[in-house]
């Protein structure tokens, strides 16, 4: 007879299914592919006048939505997922400001690995009734979310970024090999 999956059990086979697919692009990742602009409209990091990589941003969504660059996408992986961390490691959540992407290349692949390995220490560590405990993070607190509910938010989040990393860079491998 099986034995009922637990909900944790079930978000890390998720987490887990999902990274997997990401490593397939992680490990294909040229520094180029970063700052490769798919469209005029687009969203991507640029350097500061002190050399520092901000994102381009609006506090309301524009219409229509900038397409995001593999840089702008991994930055915005690493903003949130540090956010969710942050959160249930009991720590303040950090201002979009203050969470810096180290730039094109090796760099912020070995950042998003070490994210990775965070966040595994933050979910392995739950148990189911830690999941029923209340998260205001991204929600407000009002809201009647769960830490179950962030941490499938979390697994939702990091697949539609994983998918939209990896046709960027299957689009411009594609154009690069029929220039």
């Amino acid at each position: 007879m099986r034995m009922p999956t637990s909900c944790q059990s079930l978000l890390r086979w998720q987490f887990d299914l999902t990274w997997s697919l990401f490593e397939y692009h992680l490990e294909r990742l040229e520094p180029a592919d970063f700052g490769w602009q798919p469209a005029e409209h687009l969203w991507t990091m640029r350097r500061d006048s002190e050399g520092l990589w901000k994102p381009d941003w609006a506090d309301a969504e524009p219409d229509p939505v900038p397409v995001p660059t593999i840089g702008w996408l991994s930055w915005h992986l690493g903003w949130w997922w540090t956010s969710a961390a942050d959160h249930l490691s009991g720590r303040p959540v950090p201002a979009r400001e203050d969470v810096d992407w180290p730039g094109p290349g090796a760099e912020t692949v070995s950042w998003l690995r070490d994210l990775r390995t965070r966040w595994l220490a933050v979910l392995d560590d739950l148990t189911d009734g830690d999941l029923e405990a209340a998260a205001t993070f991204p929600w407000p607190a009002e809201s009647g979310h769960t830490v179950r509910h962030l941490v499938g938010w979390v697994n939702a989040e990091l697949m539609k970024n994983v998918a939209e990393i990896g046709q960027l860079r299957l689009m411009r491998a594609a154009q690069a090999s029929s220039a």
